[in-house]
């Protein structure tokens, strides 16, 4: 590997390409990926090296194919995993716990650890403008750090993404592109956009075409996280919700390093995808026992995992089924109300990709595809103030009474009135 601990390698053929931006293998067009030196890191790292330094997805920075020199802008990553014993006990687990993206700087989803990652080698690559196809988080995240960084942007996108994320990828200046068709359609387009550099330009870089080898290594950090965050354990369960299908084959990639590198003990740890059943084709594939995927023609209002044609879906169904696991999907009403769930059972507000993760894992649990006492780990995203649309109908604004105590009395026994009997007792009995 000369002097780099990290290289590009063809996932199939095995053949290597150093460091570059490009993403497919020419001899046998199979994506590539970093592999790195293992020999050469496991005497530099150490549980105590990584626990010294500051609570970002750079403590980690010797497992991530960033260049020499690199000094990062934005502390990313190193959310909260906090148990869920309220969700747990009403979905049947009693080892339940969250790792909440949700929170994540700077734009509240994962996408903001791969982001960072793959712009920490545009710049080395000598790219002044970035791009990306994106269902919403992406286009997010990619307009604010490239804003952070001085990097100019544009950002591609299908043309009914939710209102949230539109505005949220404007307001850091980005120029945006919407495309009349599926994010399929939308990803098409930038990789011929990213196959033939614009005249004149050095050419842009893709963070999910050109740039995504290294742009996928970032999602590595949540399998890191949770593990550090158990006390240098692993789960017995991880649910995963799945667009491209790269998070859940990144997150078994960061524990397989962890186990060879000697960070953690070797343990079996099933993995469980989530889709919406609007766009299921790895999780459709899986109940079929089929090893083909079907593409889909996405219609579901959880739009940041509408990827009918998911890049890494092959290597997601490997992933899931040989680590003994599965994968569901759910129908919208039912990803309405894995976000409500989650809210009132742990005042964590989701987009509609953690809909679908908590939805899935109460499905999974039912089917005892997920036992009560075993460890399960949910990954929540994305944040729900992204996709407040969904919610639109579900809750009528109450009518204004005017600051006098006898009116709340009147709305309080009007209240009263319309709840069950018990829950109305007490709650006249509180202002009795």
């Amino acid at each position: 590997m000369g002097t780099s601990t990290y290289e590009l390698r063809c996932r199939e053929c095995g053949k290597t390409w150093g460091n570059q931006p490009r993403s497919i293998c020419e001899d046998c067009f199979s994506p590539l990926e970093i592999t790195y030196d293992y020999d050469s890191l496991r005497p530099r790292i150490s549980r105590e090296l990584f626990a010294s330094r500051a609570p970002n997805i750079w403590r980690y920075r010797e497992l991530l194919p960033l260049p020499a020199g690199f000094q990062p802008s934005l502390p990313v990553g190193f959310t909260p995993l906090v148990g869920a014993p309220r969700l747990g006990a009403k979905i049947g687990s009693r080892r339940l716990l969250i790792k909440n993206d949700a929170v994540c700087l700077p734009t509240l989803s994962f996408k903001d650890r791969v982001v960072a990652v793959a712009l920490a080698n545009a710049r080395s690559f000598g790219f002044d403008t970035v791009a990306c196809s994106s269902t919403g988080n992406l286009a997010n995240s990619v307009a604010a750090q490239a804003a952070r960084e001085g990097l100019k942007a544009w950002i591609f996108i299908p043309s009914d993404l939710e209102p949230a994320k539109i505005l949220g990828t404007q307001v850091f200046g980005a120029e945006l592109v919407r495309i009349n068709g599926s994010y399929d359609h939308v990803n098409r387009l930038c990789s011929q956009i990213a196959d033939e550099p614009l005249s004149g330009e050095r050419g842009w870089g893709f963070v999910n075409v050109n740039l995504r080898p290294y742009y996928a290594e970032g999602s590595k950090t949540v399998g890191y996280e949770i593990a550090e965050q158990l006390g240098w354990r692993l789960p017995d369960n991880i649910v995963v919700p799945m667009a491209g299908g790269s998070l859940i084959t990144k997150i078994k990639k960061a524990f397989d390093e962890l186990i060879l590198l000697g960070l953690v003990d070797p343990k079996p740890v099933k993995f469980f995808g989530a889709q919406a059943s609007g766009c299921s084709p790895i999780s459709t594939a899986i109940k079929q026992y089929s090893s083909e995927i079907e593409p889909q023609r996405p219609k579901t209002i959880a739009r940041s995992l509408a990827i009918g044609n998911p890049a890494d879906g092959h290597y997601a169904l490997r992933a899931i089924t040989k680590s003994g696991g599965w994968a569901e999907d759910v129908s919208d009403p039912e990803v309405v109300s894995g976000i409500q769930l989650l809210a009132e059972a742990e005042g964590i507000f989701t987009e509609t990709a953690g809909g679908v993760t908590v939805g899935t894992a109460r499905k999974l649990i039912q089917q005892d595809r997920i036992l009560p006492d075993e460890t399960t780990v949910l990954c929540i995203t994305g944040n729900g103030l992204k996709t407040t649309d969904v919610l639109a109908d579900q809750y009528q604004a109450e009518t204004p009474i005017a600051p006098k105590l006898a009116e709340f009395e009147a709305y309080l026994a009007a209240k009263a009135g319309a709840l069950p009997a018990a829950v109305a007792a007490a709650s006249t009995a509180a202002f009795a």
